[in-house]
């Protein structure tokens, strides 16, 4: 494979005492604030995100809002100073959730009478039914409550006889859509269009006093606006003398790059320097899909006098379930040089939990720690842990096994570095943390293994050790390649547009999977996040598609090829492209309920010719050319004016008869005469170059209204971003007639709100990856600019704190919904037009 980083040469076999002070500089200062910051990213499931501003503020967690707790603390002279996450509190039960208890409570799905929170109202003729209420798909629900635009109205009372007001007390809930609840009559929980699971309230003072000795009434509604529905909640109180690490250090900066994320703390008299870093190198398939992370530190003095530092760093079981309620066992070993925490659920469903919102049950999570002075990990009782460090600056003694079977038993897996004594020349050091998932997807009913492992050549030990080997030289890698991310955006597009890519790379990387199939062919699996948990699917492919025809079109092949094979299979016969090859992590053949033929045939035809125009031939095409042929037929028959046809853009609702829709099977055509031109095949290509130009020359005509062009060819009064024209300016071909692109992109500036250009005219919301699709036909970079402008005000303002949601409002700048998707993949649609253009 061709190498694009420029990557310098270092001897390996260097451990931390190696360190130079520049890998705790960011290559790039940055200024945009990442609604989500990521800190161990690998894969869908391996994923764990920050959604604060200060590494402190709260517990980190999975992309799907699942914690997945991450600890750090600094001990500096017998004070400790925590800078990542929040202590995991014990809680016991009052009145728990269904992860401990079905418990029993009254409803109704109709509107009930005024009062119905208060606790003396009468709910004896409600229906009576066992938690968790919703719809099926739902984990725990014993009450069925399914339908779209429906209620439900939810009493449970229950006894507390030992009330102390000087405890803390906690409402945790989960629920879907909207939901509001009342606490003896006391609104605590009101939201908006929304689902969330376990989210941990602590009650105020104020809202405390609303409790009573004896009888008590927690009170729920939540309505269902479409898809799966879910009520849960309990009340708990904390377990009272557990050791905390209370004392935050002072953040003082972080900046976000392609592939670390820098953090730099105060602690008292000492700096702290910490770097996330995910080694997934672009062109290093190696290193892209092993699931490892470095966690790097360096501690220096302020105030020039000598001082004695620890280093902490803490997880637990739960980064390998998916539940909390499922049984997990833990274990500490040792090989060749590196000591382990390892754990992971008992039952091991391999390949067995698919869908959407969920986190990898299977498998095991290692905590690993490069032998050395100072340097041990421990598995022991989670406050004991802390006690220990708090007190000693030590670990408590490690447990050889500990098997979970209650949540408020999870043990701690525990890191330290006793640093000693530090100076201002400082003292450094780095940590591992991986997970290895045994077997990753199910291909045509296969289970396959990450393509790490070389099927089975390679075990998660040895892929350790090499990352230890390798240390220097890898983490010297990624700056190379946090400077080229940064480098050629800002070459493109200026610094924000510099600063938008660098903290979307991870995003897009870590939402695949990478694996051969039996025949040895390479497989880059995306799944689509919060969208519907499919797996590769073709609308996904498409817009992420620039990142990887610039840095490695390999793996654009890698997410095409199956869907080629697939049709080649016989298993999918129709004359189009499919939809998807199932869901997360099946892979076994289409599961979506609609087809979208003209969306993903022109999707799979323009990709194919896109790779060809990089690789400066049609080799990857020449072997599908019979089913490109077909899809690009269907192309012609059905892509001038498609009539019902699902589309991508159908968010607003579907309209036949789509213009872009239009725009993507006329870019597809011309594509394919591009392909054939280069296999040869000139009468080919000839024949569909003048189908592709009297396809547009129609498409002017018929979506013309006057300064801008329609939405729907019969829809006067519309307008939409005809991102898929974008192509005609990268391939310099200059199809459609009259500038359209000119009148497009300048009406386009006139209907951007502040947090970016609209999707279309029916609704204020937008999709960003779209946008920069968009932009990238801008005259100049002016122009981009001023497209870019917004998308990073969004960006950096939004309250939305999920990793970039590609669907946004662009009036108040909240997300719609999508999270961790990888479609921003599109954001470098101008880095590719930058190297394109200047190629010609």
């Amino acid at each position: 494979m061709k190498k694009l980083l420029t990557v310098m040469a270092f001897s390996v076999g260097l451990f931390a005492n190696a360190q130079t002070d520049n890998l705790f500089k960011p290559v790039k200062e940055v200024a945009l604030r990442t609604p989500s910051v990521p800190i161990v990213v690998s894969d869908p499931h391996f994923s764990i995100w920050s959604p604060y501003d200060k590494l402190t503020e709260g517990s980190t967690e999975h992309w799907t809002a699942a914690k997945k707790p991450l600890v750090g603390a600094l001990r500096v002279d017998g004070k400790v100073y925590r800078f990542l996450g929040k202590d995991k509190v014990t809680l016991l039960p009052i009145a728990p959730m269904t992860n401990v208890e079905r418990w029993e409570a009254a409803y109704t799905n109709s509107q009930p009478a005024n009062g119905w929170q208060e606790l003396q109202f009468d709910d004896s003729s409600w229906k009576k039914g066992k938690a968790a209420f919703g719809s099926h798909d739902m984990p725990r629900v014993h009450t069925e409550w399914k339908g779209n635009d429906t209620d439900i109205y939810i009493r449970r009372t229950f006894e507390l006889n030992d009330l102390d007001a000087t405890e803390n007390i906690h409402l945790i809930y989960s629920h879907d859509d909207v939901f509001e609840l009342y606490l003896n009559g006391e609104k605590l929980v009101a939201t908006d269009l929304v689902w969330r699971d376990n989210v941990n309230l602590k009650l105020t003072d104020e809202a405390k006093k609303k409790l009573r000795n004896g009888k008590n009434v927690i009170a729920a509604h939540c309505h269902n606006t479409t898809g799966g529905s879910y009520v849960d909640f309990g009340l708990y109180r904390e377990k009272k003398d557990a050791v905390t690490f209370d004392n935050e250090a002072i953040q003082k900066s972080v900046d976000v790059l392609a592939t670390s994320t820098y953090y730099t703390f105060t602690c008292g008299p000492v700096e702290l320097d910490v770097v996330f870093t995910a080694p997934q190198l672009i062109d290093d398939l190696d290193l892209l899909s092993t699931p490892i992370n470095y966690i790097s530190y360096r501690v220096r003095s302020l105030d020039k006098k000598e001082h004695d530092v620890q280093f902490y760093m803490e997880t637990t079981p739960e980064l390998a379930v998916n539940e909390t309620t499922q049984p997990t066992i833990a274990r500490t070993l040792s090989k060749n040089g590196i000591s382990y925490v390892e754990a992971g659920t008992i039952d091991q469903p391999i390949c067995d939990r698919r869908g959407d919102l969920i986190c990898g049950d299977w498998g095991y999570v290692y905590l690993g720690s490069v032998n050395g002075a100072g340097k041990s990990v421990s598995l022991g009782d989670y406050s004991g842990m802390k006690e220990s460090f708090v007190k000693n600056g030590t670990l408590a003694s490690s447990n050889t096994k500990w098997i979970t079977r209650k949540e408020e038993n999870i043990p701690a897996m525990a890191y330290v570095h006793n640093l000693e004594t530090v100076t201002k020349d400082g003292k450094d050091g780095f940590m591992m943390i991986g997970y290895d998932d045994i077997y990753s997807i199910e291909y045509m009913y296969e289970k396959r293994m990450g393509y790490w492992k070389h099927d089975g050549k390679v075990t998660i030990f040895d892929a350790f050790e090499r990352l230890r080997d390798n240390y220097q030289s890898i983490m010297e890698r990624c700056r190379a390649l946090d400077e080229l991310i940064y480098s050629d955006a800002e070459k493109a597009g200026g610094k924000k547009y510099a600063e938008i890519c660098s903290a979307s790379y991870r995003q897009v990387i870590s939402a695949h999977k990478l694996f051969t199939d039996k025949e040895g062919n390479l497989m880059w699996f995306s799944k689509e996040n919060n969208s519907n948990g499919c797996i590769n699917t073709v609308d996904l492919t498409y817009p992420s598609a620039p990142l990887f025809l610039i840095y490695n079109p390999d793996l654009e092949k890698a997410m095409m090829t199956s869907i080629f094979e697939y049709s080649a299979s016989g298993r999918w016969n129709k004359p189009f492209a499919a939809h998807d090859l199932g869901t997360y992590p099946i892979a076994n053949g289409q599961v979506y309920g609609g087809d979208m033929p003209v969306e993903e045939s022109g999707n799979m035809v323009i990709l194919a010719a896109a790779i060809a125009k990089i690789e400066g031939n049609a080799d990857y095409a020449k072997k599908y050319w019979d089913i490109l042929t077909t899809w690009t037929n269907y192309l012609v028959e059905y892509g001038q004016d498609p009539e019902n046809q699902l589309c991508t853009d159908d968010f607003a609702g579907h309209w036949a008869h789509n213009a872009n829709l239009s725009v993507k099977a006329i870019m597809g055509v011309a594509g394919y005469s591009e392909m054939a031109r280069m296999l040869g095949l000139d009468d080919v290509a000839d024949k569909y170059a003048a189908i592709a130009r009297k396809m547009a020359m129609k498409w002017e005509e018929m979506a013309n209204e006057g300064d801008h062009y329609r939405l729907a060819f019969d829809r006067k009064n519309t307008w939409s971003q005809k991102y898929n024209m974008v192509w005609d300016k990268l391939w310099n071909l200059n199809l459609f007639p009259n500038n359209v692109i000119g009148k497009e992109i300048n009406y386009y500036l006139t209907k951007q709100n502040p947090y970016g250009l609209p999707l279309d005219s029916r609704k204020e919301y937008t999709k960003s990856d779209w946008i920069m699709w968009t932009a990238a036909m801008s005259p100049d970079q002016a122009t981009f600019e001023k497209f870019v402008d917004p998308l990073y005000k969004y960006i950096n303002e939004t309250v939305s704190r999920v990793p970039i949601s590609d669907w946004h409002h662009t009036d108040s700048g909240k997300w719609v919904g999508f999270k961790a998707r990888s479609v921003i993949g599109g954001y470098w649609m101008q880095v590719l037009m930058d190297k394109v253009l200047n190629k010609q």
